[in-house]
């Protein structure tokens, strides 16, 4: 599900194309018809559909219209990759334990939007991206995997942004595996990857993922 230009998507749709890789996508979802992300998956022959939030008089028959989209494409899992929209109803109950959404911050840190530029405006010496099950709770759920960097005293907003967009393309893929391998699972204590208790999420360093 996205909102924008994809570029998780096409991440995502390159890791899936390995024969090797356990999970392939079966539909992509827009809640705006001019995304990018549409034409990524119609390249990549992959069926897609928008879900235009100003056809529907309320964000609960929005929702519904996305419940419906999604369920004809009967996925085993569902990943939020730029889907600028917060829901709200019983979507993140229906598929908890099996929605994902990739943040770009170091969860709890920088909620909501402009991470970028908060981050640098909070001192913080280090920024990345999280993904985490996807609750009602806006950027709350579970955190499975982190991702992060240094921030460089000359670093920028936008420089910043580029250089997370790639952690996310690398983290966001692997997060997937490890969900359809059925090496990871969210119970009501938290999330287990290969039966262990994560006391907290996984954190890769920039430089192990050659980014």
């Amino acid at each position: 599900m996205l909102s924008g230009g994809g570029s998780n998507l096409q991440a995502l749709i390159d890791a899936t194309a390995s024969p090797a890789f356990p999970a392939k996508i079966v539909g992509v979802i827009s809640d705006r018809p001019d995304a990018y992300g549409l034409q990524r998956a119609a390249q990549s022959d992959i069926p897609s559909r928008c879900v235009e939030r100003d056809h529907y008089a309320t964000r609960t028959e929005f929702e519904h219209a996305l419940a419906r989209a999604i369920a004809d494409f009967d996925p085993d899992f569902v990943l939020l990759a730029g889907f600028m929209r917060i829901l709200r109803g019983d979507l993140p109950d229906r598929y908890a334990g099996r929605m994902l959404n990739i943040h770009p911050s170091l969860l709890p840190r920088h909620k909501g939007l402009d991470t970028h530029q908060r981050a640098i405006d909070a001192g913080d010496i280090a920024h990345g991206c999280t993904v985490h099950f996807v609750t009602r709770e806006l950027d709350a759920g579970p955190a499975l995997i982190q991702a992060r960097l240094d921030i460089a005293d000359t670093t920028n907003a936008e420089q910043l942004a580029a250089q997370v967009l790639k952690l996310e393309h690398k983290i966001y893929p692997l997060a997937l595996r490890w969900l359809a391998e059925a090496r990871v699972e969210l119970t009501s204590n938290g999330i287990t990857l290969d039966r262990i208790e994560l006391p907290e999420p996984v954190v890769m360093d920039a430089d192990g993922l050659d980014c």
